[in-house]
């Protein structure tokens, strides 16, 4: 675990190749450099027309390779500036969807094989590899453990479930009688994250003592990241940089109301969750009037 040079962040794709050098594509440039975290003998130079807009790219034995799920075609290239020695190949109908794509070199009885992840079907998200992705011919295919998939970005919508933004409602405030009341008291609301249930995620990982990250925080991160991906990825689409991410505490509020004779008011708290855990407890309360639960969402959108 490393920080990312500023020069190396917000990339779009990030590939190694096999001299030890790390790509990253940003629009339609790449940076290559020989470490990420000090930006060493970086060069950007420009992609080549035909190596722009890829969904995928991934690199190996001095090869490039570039995937275009929509046309369903897979570019081979050893210079991604000049398109050199370039060749096209249609991929296999079901090859096309995979969420990550990567080359392993010699698996026993497969030889060079390309290596993929399928996105979650009847049979849970499935790693597949094969020999060649232009037909669907000596495939290997595995289930994906938990542990695994809850480290992947979008994972946790697998394991958990997706995320789910919602009002609850914690406080029903009614004047049941003839006359105006003021109504003042100390509400309790909960504020924060759900430590205990993020970081049963991580109870089987192994980090070394010398990483400078704890699973606590990692975890922490990951839900972050969660919330953030769009609704393909299993998100909410939204930015909790705002929110406050310590352990869920117990809070009270001092509220006054004026309530007229037959009057109710309803409290809400958003709260973010995924699946039927609720993970992230969102600061404001939102009053109503109305029983039914407010329907915009109070947090700002995910930067891209």
């Amino acid at each position: 675990y490393y920080i990312l040079h500023p020069a190396c962040q917000n990339g779009d794709h990030y590939l190694g190749d096999s001299e030890g050098s790390f790509h990253i594509i940003k629009g339609n440039s790449c940076r290559r450099v020989t470490d990420l975290s000090t930006d060493s003998n970086a060069v950007v130079y420009k992609l080549h027309p035909n190596c722009q807009g890829g969904d995928h790219y991934f690199a190996a034995h001095r090869y490039f390779y570039i995937i275009f799920q929509e046309k369903g075609t897979l570019r081979v290239t050893t210079d991604m500036n000049l398109d050199s020695d370039a060749e096209v190949h249609t991929l296999h109908p079901d090859f096309r969807d995979g969420l990550y794509y990567w080359e392993l070199h010699h698996i026993k009885l497969f030889g060079m094989c390309f290596s993929f992840l399928k996105p979650a079907s009847e049979w849970g998200v499935e790693f597949c590899h094969a020999p060649y992705l232009g037909k669907d011919r000596r495939t290997a295919v595995y289930s994906v453990h938990p542990d695994v998939l809850n480290f992947l970005p979008g994972g946790l919508s697998v394991t958990k479930g997706p995320a789910i933004g919602m009002w609850e409602n914690i406080k029903t405030i009614k004047n049941d009688s003839n006359t105006p009341v003021t109504w003042q008291k100390r509400i309790t609301k909960k504020v924060g994250y759900n430590k205990e249930k993020m970081t049963q995620i991580t109870h089987n990982w192994k980090i070394a003592a010398s990483a400078s990250v704890e699973s606590g925080q990692l975890a922490k991160l990951i839900a972050k990241l969660q919330f953030s991906f769009s609704a393909e990825y299993g998100g909410s689409h939204v930015s909790t940089e705002n929110e406050r991410w310590n352990e869920a505490t117990e809070e009270e509020e001092q509220l006054t109301l004026n309530l007229k004779p037959h009057e109710s008011v309803y409290l809400w708290q958003y709260k973010l969750g995924l699946g039927q855990e609720s993970v992230l407890f969102c600061r404001d309360l939102k009053i109503t009037s109305e029983p039914n639960p407010p329907t915009e969402v109070p947090l700002p959108p995910a930067q891209p």
